[in-house]
Formats: C-alpha cells, sequence, structure tokens
C-alpha cells in the first residue's frame, strides 16, 4: 500500500511537472551556441532531475528535433549539389582527358615534324643533320686555322724578304754613292792632272 502511495505521488509530481515545463516558454536566446550540439547541452543544462531521471521541456526537445532536420535538410541539399558538382566536373574531365589525347597526337606529329630536316631533297633526323653540320663546321674551321698558319708563315717569310731586300738595296745604295765619290774625285784628280799637263806644255 505504501509502494502504491509513493508510486502515485510520484506519477503525480511527473505530470505536474511535465505540465509547467509545457507551459513554459524556452528561453533559447540565452543559447549561445547555435549548433546542434550546443542547443542538446543547453536542453540538458535546462532540464531538471528527478528521482534520477531528466525532465526536458517538450518545447526545447521540439526546437532540437526542429534543428535536426533543418540541418538534414541542408546537408541533403548540399549533399546533392556536391554530386551534381562532382559529376558536371566528371563530365569536364572526360572531355579535357579527350582535348589532352588530340592534343598530345598533334604533339606528336609535331615533334616529329619538327626533328625531320629535308636538304637536299634528302630527309634527316634532327640529330644527324646537327651531326653532319658539325662536322662540316669542325672541318672548315681547322681548314682555316690551317689557312691562316700557312699565311702567317708566308707573311713572315715575305717580312723576311723585304727587310733582306731592303737591305741588300740599302747596301747597293751605299755602295753607288762611294762610287760616284769615288769617280768624282778621280775625276777631279785627272783634271787637276791635265791642267797640270797643260801649264807645263805652256811653258
Amino acid at each position: 500500500m505504501q509502494k502504491i502511495k509513493h508510486t502515485l505521488l510520484f506519477l503525480g509530481a511527473m505530470l505536474f511537472l511535465n505540465l509547467a515545463f509545457a507551459q513554459t516558454v524556452p528561453d533559447t536566446t540565452k543559447n549561445t551556441d547555435p549548433s546542434l550540439n550546443g542547443q542538446y547541452q543547453f536542453m540538458l543544462k535546462k532540464s531538471k532531475t528527478l528521482y534520477g531521471a531528466r525532465l526536458i521541456n517538450p518545447n526545447r526537445l521540439s526546437a532540437l528535433w526542429k534543428s535536426v532536420n533543418d540541418t538534414l535538410r541542408k546537408e541533403r541539399k548540399q549533399l546533392q549539389q556536391a554530386r551534381l558538382e562532382i559529376k558536371t566536373q566528371a563530365d569536364n574531365i572526360s572531355s579535357l582527358k579527350g582535348e589532352v589525347t588530340g592534343k598530345e597526337s598533334s604533339l606528336a606529329n609535331a615533334t616529329a615534324s619538327v626533328n625531320e630536316i629535308k636538304f637536299l631533297g634528302i630527309s634527316f633526323n634532327k640529330s644527324t643533320y646537327n651531326t653532319i653540320v658539325w662536322t662540316i663546321i669542325i672541318v672548315l674551321g681547322i681548314g682555316l686555322a690551317f689557312v691562316i698558319f700557312q699565311s702567317g708563315k708566308l707573311r713572315h717569310e715575305a717580312k723576311y724578304r723585304t727587310e733582306l731586300y731592303q737591305e741588300v738595296a740599302d747596301e747597293f745604295q751605299a755602295h753607288k754613292v762611294k762610287a760616284k765619290d769615288k769617280e768624282m774625285k778621280l775625276a777631279r784628280e785627272l783634271q787637276d792632272e791635265r791642267n797640270k799637263w797643260d801649264e807645263s806644255r805652256g811653258r
């Protein structure tokens, strides 16, 4: 009998508190965290404990449930938009792959045409053509160096010959001057002798 009495009192208190909570407007303005976890913690904070059980304001519970549904709807909408964006991006990627494949093929053809050079109607690989050209350039360079070397030797020899000729010419000119001086001296001496001879005959 005593247990029934306690049970009836407990049920009555529960009913009274639930009615009181139902008529109370939830104080959501003091909930600074608008997230679901913040609303849940706020609801627990405002709940009452009776005989080990939590008494939750139905309005707060309804508000939390509404927030959960709103969040789920928002997340589902965002998920749907993300799926559409992923599909669009996948289509774009597929299109870009096709373009890249075409450009790679064009690039391969362009590279092949660039690497091929025609000279005198004969097709050469670019590396082979470069090797031939550089070989010709090196051979011509060696030939030019040899010609320059030989020209230097010839210029040196010509200079030596010119200096030798000039030396001989100078010696010949000096000899010529000396010979002329000697000839003039002999001519004066001859004239002096003639004059002496003429004077001796006149006497």
